[in-house]
């Protein structure tokens, strides 16, 4: 089965005919047929499919353990299926597709590898549902605490536990997976860019060099309910106007400390078009190249709204395996080497002391976690091409 088969398998699944958007959340019915679909193209390629302590999935081809015994672990590579709001049908899932794919082209040319190759499939890297990111690679690697994971909770108060549990997963389990990390040697991601960085250089596939350092906190403003057409401006305590001190102290902070910073969540109680919120709680996403200029804005934030943002998750600067970088740049005729500002399982990997590296496919629309996000067929086979290269010689 080859890209175009296995792409159209995946469309359906999660998808919203309003927006052509995808909602595919942790440890639900879409995220359980994805996981389902997964393990079919496992199974049919003849690959031994394990499941690690967080729940995500690992497919091989030859014996990892044997292989970690004898101090050779395998070459893995992968990504995840699930999605942000409305999010576009690349990220997360071309990793995936193009890992089972450059087992094949592999295969095709009768290549016998010296060393395990891995597909993995990380559960909950967008964070969309709980709000935390690469839930899974954080709590297989140890970095996300066991009992914060299983208290988190979606925005209907399922928490993480309860979730994990209705999918058959065991939540008891969770937390670092030792065994399954002594399985892998090294990680190879590939990803389709999330910005226009190939498309100016007029390139198929770039090499990830770092993940800036990135975070998501919480401010929790707090007014009194009212009625809105009753209740004079001067009496009124409304919990909105610290809003729109956080959005635009936001903006001015980081044009002035070169980071980006965004409020793309906002929960309002009791949300009525006649009533002044009691409570507004919001979420700022911020990122940079320097760490303290980063924490300055998040400060800045919630003094201008008089509250104390709380950190819900933060990753300082990642820096790739330098002389992994360099041998997939070298690899793929001088491949450009570029950082990015969006977290990936391979970061946590890499922060894990994992060798870690990212390929990037050209997205020519630029634009990521949103319908419009995009890759050419010919850029994706490309992207499975330099895959299957740099597995294969990382694997001889």
């Amino acid at each position: 089965m080859g890209f175009d088969e296995l792409w159209s398998a995946l469309d359906p699944v999660g998808r919203d005919p309003r927006t052509g958007g995808y909602r595919r959340y942790a440890w639900t019915d879409q995220d359980q047929e994805l996981r389902e679909w997964f393990a079919a193209e496992c199974g049919a390629r003849g690959l031994d499919l394990t499941v690690d302590r967080a729940g995500n999935q690992w497919a091989w081809w030859g014996d990892p353990d044997q292989a970690a015994r004898a101090g050779r672990p395998g070459v893995v590579t992968g990504s995840h299926l699930d999605s942000v709001p409305d999010g576009g049908a690349y990220d997360g899932p071309l990793g995936v597709v193009s890992g089972l794919l450059a087992i094949d082209t592999l295969r095709a040319k009768r290549f016998e590898p010296t060393r395990p190759i891995g597909v993995a499939c990380f559960s909950d890297e967008e964070g969309a549902r709980f709000g935390v990111a690469c839930v899974g690679s954080r709590l297989v690697t140890g970095a996300l605490e066991p009992d914060r994971a299983r208290a988190l909770a979606d925005d209907d108060g399922t928490s993480l536990a309860d979730a994990m549990a209705r999918a058959g997963q065991r939540p008891d389990a969770v937390g670092r997976d030792d065994e399954a990390l002594a399985r892998v040697g090294c990680f190879v991601e590939l990803h389709v860019e999330q910005g226009r960085d190939l498309v100016d250089r007029d390139r198929s596939v770039g090499v990830a060099s770092a993940i800036l350092p990135h975070g998501r906190w919480r401010l929790d403003l707090v007014g009194e309910a009212n009625h809105a057409g009753t209740t004079r401006l001067a009496d009124r305590k409304d919990p909105m106007l610290a809003l729109a001190a956080v959005v635009a102290t936001a903006r001015r902070e980081a044009e002035q400390r070169g980071c980006l910073a965004t409020v793309g969540k906002v929960v309002v109680d009791p949300n009525g078009v006649n009533a002044i919120p009691s409570r507004v709680t919001a979420w700022l996403d911020a990122r940079g190249e320097d760490v303290d200029q980063v924490r300055a804005l998040v400060e800045h934030v919630g003094r201008a709204a008089g509250v104390r943002a709380t950190e819900e998750s933060f990753t300082s600067a990642t820096r790739f395996d330098p002389s992994l970088a360099e041998r997939l740049a070298q690899h793929l005729q001088d491949a450009p080497i570029l950082a990015t500002g969006a977290g990936h399982d391979a970061g946590i990997l890499a922060a894990a002391g994992i060798p870690s590296a990212m390929l990037f496919v050209r997205n020519p629309s630029g634009v990521s976690h949103s319908p419009s996000e995009h890759a050419e067929r010919t850029d994706c086979l490309a992207g499975i091409d330099a895959l299957a290269a740099v597995v294969e010689d990382l694997a001889r």
